[in-house]
């Protein structure tokens, strides 16, 4: 332990009341929720049409998985835009990964509790907004406090 008191810095507080961050980070979530739920939906679905016999935790983490993929990739050619492949590629995968696993666990939650794991086309607004709103602050936070976005 240190032997240096704690200190309240009054300077590292953030304002949660900035338009513009709010924008902009809403922005690289929906960018970043586009991504994970190519990877996500389209896993899900692929073992849903092939009738895959596969234990729903596995299919869920699969879908995790490719979801973190598709988000990279899409960042990935979003970013090539305004750099070059290897710098867009760092950036992507640079990106915050507990943004984008609270995003895909949030979604997956709510596919599992509402629907039993099962994409239907009534829960997929349901998981986008829970995908969207979960990671949302912590996006906010980062892009307040430290100025770090993927876009």
């Amino acid at each position: 332990m240190s032997d240096l008191p704690l200190q309240n810095n009054q300077d590292d507080r953030i304002s949660w009341s900035c338009r513009h961050t709010w924008r902009q980070s809403s922005v690289n979530t929906l960018w970043c929720l586009l991504g994970c739920s190519i990877g996500d939906f389209g896993t899900i679905l692929f073992f849903q049409i092939n009738e895959i016999p596969f234990p729903m935790l596995g299919i869920m983490t699969l879908a995790i998985i490719n979801g973190l993929i598709t988000s990279i990739i899409l960042e990935t050619i979003i970013l090539s835009k305004q750099m070059n492949i290897k710098e867009a590629f760092n950036t992507a995968t640079g990106m915050s990964l507990i943004s984008m696993i609270s995003m895909e666990v949030a979604m997956n939650t709510v596919d599992v509790i509402f629907a039993g794991g099962v994409l239907v086309w009534w829960v997929i607004p349901i998981m986008l907004i829970a995908g969207f709103i979960t990671p949302l602050p912590y996006n906010y936070y980062r892009l307040k406090k430290y100025n770090l976005a993927c876009h």
